[in-house]
């Protein structure tokens, strides 16, 4: 199993601060649930605990950027894209601030914290907005690359970390591209479009869906934006299906992505799995993703119907 993301995030930043004096961590009283308090321990003056005041944070850290200095968020991701959207969006987007958004428990994976702290919406709200770079990590190989390649590139970044650990994908010699799609797999019958830890469990669905017979491309989309819109068309282009999984409302996210992309392309049938058009819930990791269809099982079941149904 892969290091879980925040862990990542922490430590990557902790090496990256030894030899860059000019990176900062900004947290909003949870750096022990984001591990941001591994940075806290190494830089102590270089480690601001702002308080349960996201949205002074934020302002804080526009400030900081035009200073010169590289200042990294800590919090729930669902803190930046609600409680201090507008500050996201008024002091470090439209600015154009070299701020760095770690944002932490994203996604389902947050459930046993409650449903308040669940955003399955942060890729549809951020992907509006001109001028963000969104970055969804498979494990933890990526995300160690992703932190290093979003501390030295000037500009917005908000990455998408999960709470809990899961499969590797990647090994250590992975070298983040922005843009960059990855075809992790080819097949001929379905593409499963795919971005984050939703990665490894479409990967072992299309083992599942290939011991029934069907060849399932899978394509990973670790950066939503910007992206490579003519790769995926061109990987669109030679299947007769397209579906995208994803850990995040079917509105917006990555399923929209590629619907705007196939559509204006060579428009072909999109089935996009993932929340529908409900709220995030309080449960267990593993009941979540059943419920959702996420699971390797699920996502090759409603494959497989669609397939079936001509």
């Amino acid at each position: 199993m892969s290091r879980p993301q925040r862990d990542v995030w922490a430590a990557t930043l902790v090496e990256l601060a030894a030899t860059n004096p000019d990176i900062l961590v900004l947290d909003a009283d949870l750096a022990t649930s984001t591990k941001a308090d591994a940075f806290a321990a190494a830089f102590p003056d270089r480690f601001l605990e702002m308080g349960i005041a996201e949205q002074g944070m934020v302002g804080a850290a526009a400030g900081l950027a035009f200073e010169g200095f590289v200042p990294w968020l800590s919090s729930f991701g669902i803190f930046f894209t609600n409680r201090a959207l507008d500050q996201v969006r008024m002091s470090v987007a439209q600015t154009h601030a070299n701020v760095k958004i770690g944002a932490a428990y994203t996604g389902l994976m947050a459930g046993l914290a409650g449903k308040t702290h669940v955003d399955v919406s942060d890729l549809a709200t951020l992907r509006a907005m001109p001028g963000m770079t969104i970055l969804a990590p498979a494990d933890a190989a990526e995300t160690a690359a992703m932190t290093r390649w979003a501390t030295v590139t000037p500009g917005p970044v908000y990455l998408r970390l999960a709470r809990e650990g899961g499969p590797d994908v990647f090994d250590a010699s992975y070298r983040f591209e922005p843009r960059r799609v990855r075809p992790l797999r080819e097949g001929s019958d379905v593409l499963l479009v795919t971005t984050g830890q939703q990665t490894a469990r479409t990967l072992a669905a299309a083992d599942l869906l290939a011991a029934e017979g069907v060849a399932a491309g899978v394509l990973h989309v670790p950066s939503i934006k910007p992206v490579d819109e003519a790769a995926i068309a061109a990987a669109a282009s030679v299947v007769p299906l397209v579906v995208t999984t994803e850990e995040h409302t079917v509105i917006g996210g990555l399923g929209g992505l590629v619907a705007e992309i196939v559509t204006a392309a060579q428009p072909r049938p999109i089935v996009r799995i993932g929340i529908e058009d409900t709220w995030g819930e309080s449960a267990p990791n593993a009941w979540l993703l059943d419920r959702h269809g996420l699971t390797p099982e699920r996502v090759a079941e409603r494959v497989l119907g669609v397939l079936r149904a001509g």
